[in-house]
């Protein structure tokens, strides 16, 4: 059986000077490490979290830019092309005006040579006329 004595006080009185000692020489330091680590680890995570914010602004802000240039860089090809499709339209009317005023020319040309084709042939018909009459009948006309 256990007999309550006077070493239970003198134990007790141990146990509370050993508790007292562990957490100023053990407990308390170690609590402090402890706490030390959460605050770095509280302010690593806030700095994670603003450079987070910071690269998602400069992710949002280039994507921004990229669609910014991409509009500006349709808009100006829909001008380039524009103006080229202008440019075309301008040379294929010069050069249809250009084949109009050579054709109208050609056949003026036409139309002069075979008047005056028409002509010669008007003074040399009689002799021809009687040339083939000679050679058909075979006597002169």
């Amino acid at each position: 059986m256990i007999s309550i004595d006077g070493s239970v006080v003198i134990q007790i009185a141990n146990f509370v000077i050993l508790i007292w000692a562990l957490n100023l020489v053990l407990y308390k330091p170690i609590r402090k490490m402890l706490a030390e680590r959460t605050h770095q680890f509280n302010e690593l995570e806030k700095t994670i979290q603003t450079f987070n914010a910071r690269v998602e602004e400069k992710i949002q802000a280039w994507s921004l830019g990229l669609k910014e240039a991409r509009a500006k860089g349709l808009a100006e090809k829909e001008k380039m092309i524009q103006a080229a499709a202008e440019e075309e339209r301008r040379l294929i009317e010069q050069i249809n005006s250009k084949a109009q005023a050579d054709l109208e020319e050609i056949r003026n040309k036409i139309a002069k040579d075979a008047l005056s084709v028409r002509e010669a042939l008007q003074q040399e018909l009689d002799a021809l006329a009687n040339a083939i009459g000679q050679k058909i009948l075979g006597r002169a006309v």
